[in-house]
């Protein structure tokens, strides 16, 4: 377990986590707004992004402990503690990951973190989606130390970490093409980073990120995605036009869509980055909302246009 302040940054974090043969192993992404990696641990559980890992061995959520919150009547709030089992009632250090700030300043947290795994390999297979999909879905069933995987144009890279004997005998049992160790270490810090290619801003193209279950077939949209999490996350490169649609084919599927960043040059409307939720679910949210920050002060507008 870690205490850290808020406004620390997370590349220092994981420094001196990494000293310890520690790690932060959801793979947090290091950016912040301006593309440099100088994000902060505030901004990571407020984000609540995961990385490459995130399908295998949980979400920002998963991790957090505690924390201390500013609220919007100027308090300081404590939620949960700094062991695994010593919390009774609500787990509101959770709520949190991915509340984007606004509820409160966040000041502090309180994360579990875990030993850096003894063996790594990467494997790569050419394959298409469907295929990649199908092999991930097989394979998830299997006893293997799978911790990421990752399609793009043909070619399906799978990470194995664990015990060495494990990822050595999983590695002789799967196959495929064994990448340089150097090699697939750059090219997953810069999927974890959103740094590769396929991310680059591109005129009159949102990147949208689409939730759904991993089971979940090739998705009718008119764009070659990015597929993380063994099928649970894809990334697609599509119009603002297509919102309706993206967001369609996400609720089929059982997921839901995120506009994660609009086109470089929007002159179309605006589009919501979040779905809007159910009833039941907007009044929970709104409850929170008005409980914590009453006077509407923290980035009002962020999730929903009203609060």
């Amino acid at each position: 377990m870690v205490s850290v302040h808020a406004g620390t940054p997370l590349a220092e974090l994981e420094a001196a986590l990494a000293a310890q043969g520690q790690c932060l192993p959801f793979e947090p992404p290091r950016l912040d707004a301006s593309g440099a990696a100088s994000g902060t641990v505030g901004g990571m559980v407020a984000a609540g992004l995961a990385g490459p890992a995130r399908a295998s061995v949980g979400s920002v959520r998963d991790y957090v402990l505690g924390a201390s919150l500013v609220n919007g009547r100027g308090e300081l709030l404590r939620f949960g503690g700094t062991v695994m089992k010593n919390v009774a009632g609500y787990d509101v250090s959770r709520v949190l990951a991915g509340s984007l700030g606004v509820l409160g300043v966040i000041a502090e947290v309180h994360l579990k973190v875990l030993p850096v795994a003894p063996a790594e390999a990467t494997l790569a297979f050419d394959c298409t989606q469907a295929d990649a999909l199908a092999l991930l879905h097989r394979w998830g069933g299997q006893p293997l130390p799978l911790n990421a995987s990752a399609w793009s144009q043909g070619r399906l890279l799978l990470r194995l970490r664990g015990a060495v004997a494990a990822v050595e005998a999983a590695g002789r049992q799967l196959g495929g093409e064994i990448v340089d160790p150097a090699q697939a270490a750059q090219n997953w810090s810069a999927l974890r980073d959103l740094r590769l290619p396929f991310f680059a801003p591109q005129a009159g193209q949102g990147l949208w990120r689409l939730s759904v279950p991993q089971t979940a077939p090739v998705l009718a949209l008119d764009a070659e995605p990015l597929v993380e999490w063994h099928g649970g996350q894809r990334w697609y490169r599509l119009s603002i036009d297509a919102a309706e649609q993206v967001r369609a084919v996400a609720r089929a599927a059982g997921g839901h869509a995120t506009l994660f960043r609009r086109p470089t040059q929007d002159d179309e409307p605006a589009a919501p980055a979040f779905e809007t939720p159910s009833a039941p679910l907007r009044r929970i949210h709104a409850a929170l909302k008005r409980e914590f920050d009453p006077q509407g002060i923290f980035n009002r507008g962020r999730l929903y246009p009203e609060f």
